[in-house]
């Protein structure tokens, strides 16, 4: 690692201690800016850039008295501020790959709602024809139209469909904010799962107390994390976490409206 970006990290350290700013999310920035500016002379997964990543945070630990707590927060955040340095360009990647998957998603949604028109169309026409029929025909061909239209399996299926990919979703952003992503990338998994919640709520009719209360607790999570990424505060990865495990108990619960095999 070069002498002067050591001897950066040092002074801004001692100007930082200096000014009362010798915070966590200070000495985040104060390396991820150090790092960056000699990242893009190695090639990603490197040992140089291995090492370059020992040696910002050696210097840290070097300028920093050890108090408990305080100390771990503060290399903690010297890790991470290098580990986002040095992964800058892969999670830019990660984000352009993102919004692909975003527009695959979207043509996916589109042509399933074309599919569903379709369905609703011929549906249609054969419940309009149906009135030259006998009352008994009519009867059956109308109560058929019914249970497809109103398929508790299909609605089931759907609300699992979103329920997992707002799991996963959340998992994403906490693989992002462990692994040194950027904000504006937790917060686009953080999006995803807030919609993905709300494509996995039940009807207003067919929905019970508890069920919706636990949609609203996920919803508050979800706006609880997005705050506290936005002030970047350091707790973002406990409220992420507890984010996934509500998610996850929340999935394995058997919902009122399962009727699937019965």
């Amino acid at each position: 690692m070069p002498n002067n970006i050591k001897e950066q990290i040092r002074t801004d350290l001692q100007q930082a201690k200096e000014t009362g700013q010798l915070r966590a999310e200070r000495i985040r920035e104060i390396v991820k800016a150090a790092v960056s500016q000699v990242v893009s002379e190695f090639q990603e997964g490197s040992t140089e850039l291995r090492s370059i990543v020992r040696d910002a945070v050696s210097v840290v630990v070097e300028n920093l008295q050890t108090k408990g707590s305080e100390f771990k927060e503060n290399v903690t955040a010297s890790i991470e501020g290098a580990l986002e340095a040095v992964n800058t360009k892969r999670h830019e990647s990660i984000a352009k790959t993102q919004a692909q998957v975003k527009q695959l998603q979207s043509q996916l949604d589109e042509e399933e709602n074309k599919i569903q028109q379709e369905v609703d169309g011929i549906l249609a026409e054969i419940q309009d024809t149906n009135n030259v029929n006998s009352p008994e025909t009519k009867t059956a061909i109308d109560s058929a139209i019914d249970a497809i239209k109103n398929s508790d399996e299909l609605a089931l299926l759907r609300r699992r469909y979103a329920q997992l990919q707002a799991q996963l979703a959340i998992v994403k952003a906490n693989l992002a904010a462990r692994y040194g992503g950027r904000s504006e990338e937790v917060k686009s998994y953080l999006d995803d799962a807030k919609n993905w919640f709300q494509q996995a709520r039940p009807q207003a009719e067919e929905a019970v107390a508890q069920v919706q209360q636990k949609h609203a607790q996920l919803e508050a999570k979800i706006g609880e994390a997005g705050t506290s990424l936005a002030k970047k505060e350091l707790q973002i990865r406990l409220i992420l976490r507890d984010l996934l495990l509500s998610a996850a108990d929340w999935l394995k619960e058997k919902e009122p409206a399962d009727k699937v095999g019965k």
